[in-house]
């Protein structure tokens, strides 16, 4: 009997610690596995597991009160870019709406920090009002503290309204921090003030194409900094608190 209690307790004692264990690389490096409430396994530097914590699964974004939008400034803008389509300079850090061969409203934005910039064309293909924000899993491992979603709200880095383009994980969208507007400061969107980005979603529509250059041609470029340099001076503040 006294055997057979201690077979008992061993195999007991084997499950228990078989459960606990994440399982190995021969079921594939799948990079986290959770362990119990409030912690993930991961790999670390070394291929070994290891727990992290994890933060909540669903976050308040907070209120959501009703943003007038901001006209932007219209200026010269000559060029060959597609009428009614957008133009995003990244180095200048500005997003331009075309109006017609010769002219564009101008909007300041955030864009991606090193690392994180990109250039090519996509077309709008959603908007969303106080969207819903979802990290990727590789921003929530680099940051555990983030949910796995948030609700819309003040509190939602997404702001009051996206612009989702095309098939990818990029989005024209405003901000819960005015601070960074004319900054390189996001993960490869591209931020507004809440009063731009609901002006911007007020004229255009879904299939408008986004054309995202690295840089404006140098004479256009020039034409553009003759008109903006004094805004740039009032160091984008948002118009109102939210």
């Amino acid at each position: 009997m006294r055997r057979a209690g201690l077979v008992a307790l061993l195999m007991l004692m084997v499950a228990d610690a078989a459960y606990a264990q994440p399982w190995g690389p021969p079921y594939g490096r799948s990079y986290r596995y959770y362990q119990s409430p409030g912690y993930f396994w991961d790999w670390d530097d070394d291929d070994d597991y290891r727990p992290r914590r994890r933060g909540p699964s669903l976050q308040s974004g907070g209120e959501r009160p009703d943003i007038a939008p901001v006209e932007p400034r219209k200026i010269s803008f000559p060029s060959t870019f597609p009428v009614g389509g957008i133009v995003i300079d990244t180095r200048g850090r500005q997003l331009f709406l075309i109006q017609s061969p010769t002219e564009a409203y101008h909007y300041p934005i955030s864009v991606g920090r090193e690392g994180f910039t990109w250039t090519g064309k996509e077309t709008i293909s959603r908007k969303a009002n106080w969207p819903d924000w979802h990290p990727p899993e590789e921003m929530r491992a680099r940051d555990w503290r983030l949910p796995e979603k948030m609700t819309g709200g003040v509190k939602n880095p997404l702001g009051a309204m996206a612009l989702y383009l095309g098939n990818s994980l990029y989005r024209i969208h405003g901000t819960n921090d005015a601070k960074s507007i004319g900054r390189a400061a996001s993960s490869g969107c591209f931020r507004m003030l809440n009063g731009h980005i609901v002006d911007l979603a007020s004229r255009v529509e879904i299939g408008t194409p986004v054309t995202v250059v690295s840089q404006l041609p140098r004479e256009l470029a020039r034409i553009v900094a003759d008109q903006v340099a004094p805004l740039r001076q009032n160091a984008y503040r948002q118009p109102d608190r939210w």
